[in-house]
């Protein structure tokens, strides 16, 4: 197998992970929020659906683009505002003190960050 054929599967890889990563943690904050463990959750219930919404649409516009024949440049846009979102999130847990909950977002940004300078 070539790198590149390597590199083309790695980037679906990774687009179907955060994509999937992603309209999870919407479905679960639009539709059934009592059950995730995260204390902001019940502190920030406003919160809740405006993430929900933000997720679920992050998740779809990075693998949408493709599989419906849209400009691929929509992906790469995408992918720069899982990474906006994720840095926002950092910026929250932080400032609540939760420096210990951030390593997931980071894992995201590297991810997505590997989608934007792929696509």
């Amino acid at each position: 197998m070539s790198q590149q054929s390597f590199l083309k599967i790695a980037l679906w890889a990774v687009k179907l992970l955060l994509s999937v990563t992603l309209v999870w943690a919407g479905y679960k904050k639009l539709l059934v929020p009592e059950t995730l463990p995260w204390p902001w959750i019940k502190e920030h219930p406003h919160l809740v659906p405006f993430t929900g919404v933000l997720d679920l649409l992050a998740g779809l516009g990075i693998v949408l683009p493709f599989l419906l024949n849209l400009q691929p440049k929509l992906t790469k846009y995408a992918s720069l505002s899982i990474i906006l979102l994720m840095l926002s999130a950092i910026v929250f847990h932080v400032s609540r003190g939760e420096v210990s909950q951030i390593s997931f977002n980071v894992f995201v940004i590297v991810l997505a960050g590997f989608v934007f300078w792929k696509n």
